[in-house]
């Protein structure tokens, strides 16, 4: 993971109390990633939980599509203080995933194609706050944006919205995922502004 893209430039702040603080709207997507953008064929993709108690629960994408497909109308934040407010997404809610798993943890490692990684506990995951999503505006999501699936955690700063997600370990504590070993919060809530440690 050593290529970075940054999109980004100085923007003058726009004061709106519907965005976080230190945040400025934006009408674009920008694109942030570390390291080159995987393409994954749809024959090929698959989502799996990996729990301390008993075999993987994996899904195919036939099987991912097989579940209640829910329509999500929600704002999200960047870490580099952009914000996208009333984005609109479909996704099967973390919610059905981890009902077909057993765990007695309270965490979860989240990991993409290309070895991304990143912590959320499963506080953040349940409690229709978490989907896989596979569609951005009406649209297949683009492999720029983490196509064809990537997580939608959108009370937290986008990083934690993992591109490309392949699955969830559960996991006894918080360990950090990338980003978190390398600065950033390990939380991410855009609203209590924890950017970094």
């Amino acid at each position: 993971m050593a290529e970075f893209t940054r999109g980004f430039g100085a923007r003058r702040r726009t004061p709106d109390p519907s965005l976080p603080p230190g945040q400025y709207l934006t009408d674009d997507f920008p694109v942030l990633s570390a390291g080159p953008t995987p393409r994954v064929p749809l024959d090929q993709w698959s989502f799996r939980i990996r729990t301390e108690k008993g075999p993987d629960t994996t899904w195919s994408w036939s099987q991912l599509m097989d579940l209640p497909i829910e329509d999500v109308h929600t704002d999200i934040h960047c870490v580099t203080r952009w914000s996208k407010l009333g984005t609109s997404w479909r996704g099967v809610s973390l919610d059905t995933l981890l009902a077909a798993v057993d765990t007695d943890f309270g965490y979860a490692m989240v990991h993409s194609y290309g070895g991304y990684t990143t912590n959320l506990s499963l506080d953040d995951l349940r409690g229709g706050k978490a989907w896989v999503a596979f569609e951005f505006d009406g649209q297949p999501l683009d492999p720029e944006h983490g196509g064809p699936a990537r997580l939608l955690v959108p009370h937290l700063y986008f990083w934690k919205s993992a591109k490309w997600v392949t699955g969830l370990t559960m996991q006894k504590h918080d360990d950090p995922g990338f980003w978190e070993q390398n600065g950033y919060h390990t939380h991410g809530d855009p609203w209590l502004e924890e950017r970094y440690w």
